[in-house]
């Protein structure tokens, strides 16, 4: 954390980290699995390749040839029975197929109970993102008040700087809360 001498860095400063809370929480969103096949379920797989475990998409072509399956194709056809494995041990529910080339995944649908339960996983996620926010505003507002009472601001924009803060906050955790309606909406749709 800079050093906070005014309150413009105070929002400056909030601004930037709660809206790296708000990018940390769509990325985590984008691994979580829907009914459609996307590439990026396979961001956390990692292959053992040559003793390095090397993530998916830099040993071969991801691509999705329809909405329930995720094609591999390895650059080195001789590691295709190592990312079939890595997919397997990954622990993502996922059964993949492979001809010697590439190696197939196909999607199995989502039952009612799965979907229900992915919606209590995002809605946990979302929880710990909004408390970094929370963690966030705290850590500005405390700045904030030390600058007052250190005689460096005075009390009207230390009033005003907290009233943007909350500004901030509130738009911010906006964002996550609209994120999360979006996923839920995705996630429950057949």
């Amino acid at each position: 954390m800079t050093a906070i001498a005014t309150s413009k860095d105070a929002l400056a400063q909030a601004r930037t980290r709660m809206e790296k809370a708000v990018e940390d929480f769509k990325k985590e969103l984008s691994t979580v699995r829907t009914g459609r096949a996307n590439v990026s379920l396979l961001d956390h797989v990692r292959v053992d390749f040559y003793g390095t475990p090397t993530p998916l998409n830099q040993v071969g072509t991801l691509s999705v040839p329809d909405s329930s399956t995720i094609v591999v194709s390895p650059w080195d056809a001789s590691i295709v029975p190592l990312i079939d494995k890595a997919i397997r041990t990954a622990d993502l529910g996922l059964n993949p197929t492979n001809d010697g080339k590439v190696v197939r995944v196909p999607l199995p649908s989502l039952t009612e109970d799965r979907r229900k339960e992915m919606v209590k996983h995002i809605h946990k996620i979302s929880e710990n993102h909004k408390t970094a926010l929370r963690n966030v505003r705290r850590d500005i507002k405390e700045a904030v008040e030390k600058l007052e009472k250190e005689k460096k601001m005075s009390e009207d924009d230390k009033k005003r700087a907290l009233d943007e803060l909350e500004k901030v906050t509130h738009s911010e955790t906006k964002k996550v809360d609209d994120l999360l309606a979006a996923k839920e909406k995705e996630l429950m749709s057949v």
